[in-house]
């Protein structure tokens, strides 16, 4: 069988099983999510054996240590796994909202109902966790998926996905609803996005080559970020403690995601105060400085920024900075030079706060917070399947309800047109 072949037999599979799904309830959903939570929870050892030798091979391939850091899962990170299953299972399901409804002059109630989007393909590399997330929330919103995790944690992946067919099959849900494949190849990835009329729309998890390879090859629409140049502001107004706090949690949180703050903007009233102190806390994380001409002034010991700089995803422990004048010089620079992912300002200015909202042009935008916090399991998602930096359909933390569209109802009594 050619993988062509292979893929095309998988997504008919899953259209098959998402045909299926429109007569499954709510609580069976739900039941299924709560078994995958336990055999998670049950499986823990074997789940972090097959991680330690994803990640044994990685090391050997010499790969980055950015991919390293997301392809590794821990106890901690299985029980998010489970929490965010829970999470899930707990949260209204948003199939069959009806709302919108308006009563016509000829009788006629006009409004929408919300549907699944389909066949879902979901293309992703490293993180473990995409398996869970991606099967929970696509099962849980009545949608069928297909699975292409990357060769980097096929083990871990695997185990999972044993683990998802399991719950299916125990809890009597079609058993292609969630369709992992088992081939790595990168004409997989060319083949699922070919798949025309079998898949309704591509998400992908990835590096920047990744994603821009499934943005330009697609025949199917898809739902996606490039970058993720996340910015956080200091205002003039802003409380030093939080500020710094703010500041060090966006950076040194973790640095291989993508809404890890890469650009550090400080009002120019305020960097003399702020700066040396944070650029000390900084050092105690080995985190690289690189400045404009005003912050060398006053941290002569970093590194020169460059304009390459300004719109760089580092992915690791390197920050810029940069001294802006005014408020309205620090919205400039976001809106240039982010990736409208997630941008955050510090102030205790409830007029400049609610401006920063408006004026950003990004998918979350944030006040007095850590650009960290833009993640679908914070939102109370109960996970994500990605973020969307596109401006139609969905933006920011695709959830439940970013996996659905709506359709028009009209409930009539015999009504005619003439």
């Amino acid at each position: 069988m050619t993988i062509k072949t292979y893929i095309t037999d998988t997504a008919r599979k899953a259209r098959e099983a998402f045909y299926q799904l429109a007569h499954v309830d709510s609580a069976a959903k739900n039941a299924a999510l709560l078994r995958l939570a336990d055999l998670i929870a049950q499986n823990e050892t074997s789940l972090l054996e097959a991680n330690v030798q994803d990640i044994a091979a990685a090391e050997q391939k010499g790969l980055s240590a950015a991919l390293i850091d997301r392809l590794k899962i821990t106890s901690s990170s299985l029980k998010n796994m489970c929490e965010g299953l829970q999470q899930i299972a707990a949260l209204p399901d948003p199939v069959g909202e009806m709302d919108e409804f308006r009563l016509r002059p000829n009788g006629l109630k006009i409004g929408k109902m919300r549907v699944p989007l389909g066949v879902i393909g979901i293309i992703y590399e490293a993180r473990p966790n995409v398996t869970i997330d991606a099967a929970a929330l696509c099962l849980k919103s009545g949608n069928a998926c297909v699975l292409r995790g990357g060769s980097e944690a096929f083990r871990c992946n695997m185990a999972l996905a044993k683990l998802i067919q399991q719950a299916l099959n125990e809890t009597g849900l079609p058993e292609y609803a969630v369709c992992f494949v088992e081939n790595t190849d990168r004409e997989s990835v060319g083949a699922i996005l070919q798949a025309v009329g079998l898949i309704d729309v591509i998400i992908p998890r990835g590096g920047k080559s990744l994603v821009a390879r499934v943005s330009e090859q697609a025949r199917v629409p898809v739902i996606k970020h490039l970058d993720g140049i996340c910015h956080v502001y200091i205002d003039e107004f802003a409380d030093k403690t939080k500020a710094i706090d703010i500041a060090m949690n966006a950076k040194t949180s973790r640095y291989g995601t993508c809404n890890t703050m890469e650009t550090l903007l400080v009002h120019a009233a305020r960097a003399a105060e702020i700066l040396p102190e944070l650029a000390q806390k900084y050092a105690e994380k080995n985190v690289e400085l690189r400045g404009c001409l005003k912050t060398r002034e006053i941290l002569p010991n970093i590194v020169a920024a460059t304009e390459e700089d300004w719109a760089t995803e580092y992915l690791a422990p390197v920050l810029s900075i940069k001294i802006v004048d005014d408020f309205q010089a620090a919205v400039s620079h976001i809106n240039q030079y982010g990736s409208h992912h997630t941008d955050s300002i510090v102030t205790e200015n409830y007029t400049l706060a609610n401006l920063f909202l408006r004026l950003i042009d990004s998918s979350s935008v944030m006040v007095n917070a850590s650009t960290r916090f833009a993640d679908g399991f914070e939102y109370g998602l109960g996970a994500e399947i990605g973020i969307s930096t596109d401006r139609l359909h969905v933006r920011g933390p695709v959830g439940l309800h970013g996996l659905t569209s709506q359709k028009w109802i009209v409930l009539g009594d015999g009504q005619v047109r003439g």
